[in-house]
């Protein structure tokens, strides 16, 4: 593809992206605009289907939805709460450590600095980046495993991983686009271009994809 395409794309998957499910961290970052939400709702979402995220994020802020609140909290009422999320007994041990770090080092605010994001536990460079974007809409590129396979396989980067992905779009990715772009393309990825198998058919982008490493398609 070329360079330039990319806003077409991005203009293209703004427009369609609205007739599939949003991701649920994008979707609780609309609803509450709440930078702590976003954190913790990232971190259930890790290795974990969304609709599993959802049920386990609605059921843990029903109990909990502020750093002095979740620490009222023991293990064992987290991970009741956030399972069958994957890891669910580190991901409760996390966001304990979490909560008692916002409010020893942070007076109970989360950090808008991808730095001091990752000095958190179970805190990586993509749950760092949806905080920042997200929670604080602040530029940011977050590079999960959608943002990496589709960049790639729509030939407009070439990386092998998603730490060289976020490293390589932050050089070449308009920075008008850094917000969205996880949004749009983890919901282009969960509906049309799949892992295996994209729907290539009903792609809206195809023309401007060089589909690399694409063998079968519907």
């Amino acid at each position: 593809m070329k360079a330039d395409d990319i806003h077409k794309i991005v203009k293209i998957l703004a427009r369609e992206t609205p007739k599939w499910d949003v991701p649920i961290v994008t979707l609780v970052a609309e609803t509450s605009k709440d930078p702590f939400k976003v954190l913790i709702s990232t971190v259930l979402s890790l290795r974990t289907k969304d609709e599993t995220t959802a049920e386990a994020t609605r059921r843990l802020f029903n109990l909990a939805d502020n750093p002095a609140d979740m620490l009222k909290l023991s293990e064992k009422e987290i991970i009741k709460a956030i399972y069958p999320v994957g890891f669910y007994k580190t991901k409760a041990k996390n966001i304990k450590s979490i909560c008692s770090d916002l409010i020893l080092k942070y007076g109970s605010k989360v950090p808008d600095e991808i730095d001091e994001l990752l000095k958190l536990n179970g805190v990586g460079r993509k749950t760092a980046n949806l905080v920042v974007t997200l929670g604080y809409d602040k530029a940011g590129i977050c590079v999960d495993t959608h943002v990496h396979r589709i960049s790639n396989r729509f030939g407009y980067i070439k990386t092998k991983t998603p730490n060289e992905t976020e490293a390589v779009l932050r050089k070449k990715l308009p920075r008008e686009h850094w917000i969205d772009y996880n949004s749009l393309l983890v919901s282009f990825g969960q509906h049309l271009c799949r892992p295996i198998s994209p729907k290539c058919s009903q792609c809206p982008v195809i023309k401007f994809c060089d589909r690399i490493g694409v063998t079968t398609s519907r």
